[in-house]
């Protein structure tokens, strides 16, 4: 069966390394926190000048004031600090970001990413996300493995306009988890019960497979 996205969370939060400094796009990323090991603590960052976000608040606890970048309120840990988007994005472009976890709409076999625009749709802006798949040392990224509409969201070549270009390093979806390599997408793993022709068949370009890949431990 396919992951939930709250299993899907869970998975992406076993790639968080002890100690790093961690970005979390909006939207299913944002679930990860709740799902970090025990032994593993990380600093959240939020562009819009938070570092050491916490948990969501409990209901009748929130601060309007303190939000993240994606407009949700938030908590924050001791310790945590305030300050300017230059400031954070100088963060980012300094490249003091170790890990940004981000969804998307297509991810190319060279790692190229579409995250931020779907052309006719009213949308916002671009947000901080073009620099983070540059100024991050690890790109991550969480999404299904299909869209709705039944298109490849793994495809040969983005047609959707780009966030960035070969910055992807590794792929979580419902469907499998897939490194992207020189070589090509390398599938690693597989969520329970779904098989090789399974994703095989759900994605836009051919997969390597090194070996038998593992099943997806499942904690959610």
């Amino acid at each position: 069966m396919p992951l939930t996205r709250n299993q899907m969370a869970a998975r992406a939060a076993k790639e968080l390394v002890d100690g790093s400094y961690v970005n979390l796009g909006i939207g299913l990323p944002t679930l990860i926190p709740n799902y970090v090991p025990d032994d593993v603590s990380v600093v959240l960052h939020s562009e819009n000048g938070v570092l050491g976000v916490g948990p969501y608040p409990w209901e009748g606890e929130a601060d309007p004031k303190l939000i993240n970048a994606g407009k949700e309120t938030v908590t924050v840990l001791p310790g945590a600090s305030y300050f300017g988007s230059d400031l954070s994005f100088g963060m980012i472009r300094g490249k003091h970001i170790d890990t940004a976890i981000l969804g998307a709409m297509q991810v190319s076999a060279k790692g190229d990413i579409a995250n931020w625009a779907v052309p006719g749709k009213l949308i916002k802006g671009p947000g901080g996300a073009m620099d983070l798949v540059h100024g991050a040392r690890r790109v991550i990224v969480v999404m299904e493995h299909v869209a709705k509409s039944g298109d490849f969201k793994i495809v040969t070549e983005c047609d959707l306009p780009l966030t960035g270009r070969g910055v992807v390093d590794t792929i979580i979806t419902d469907l499998a988890v897939i490194d992207v390599t020189d070589a090509g997408l390398v599938l690693r793993e597989l969520a329970p019960g779904v098989s090789l022709d399974d994703v095989t068949a759900a994605t836009g370009v051919p997969l390597i497979v090194d070996g038998t890949p593992t099943v997806i431990e499942v904690d959610a």
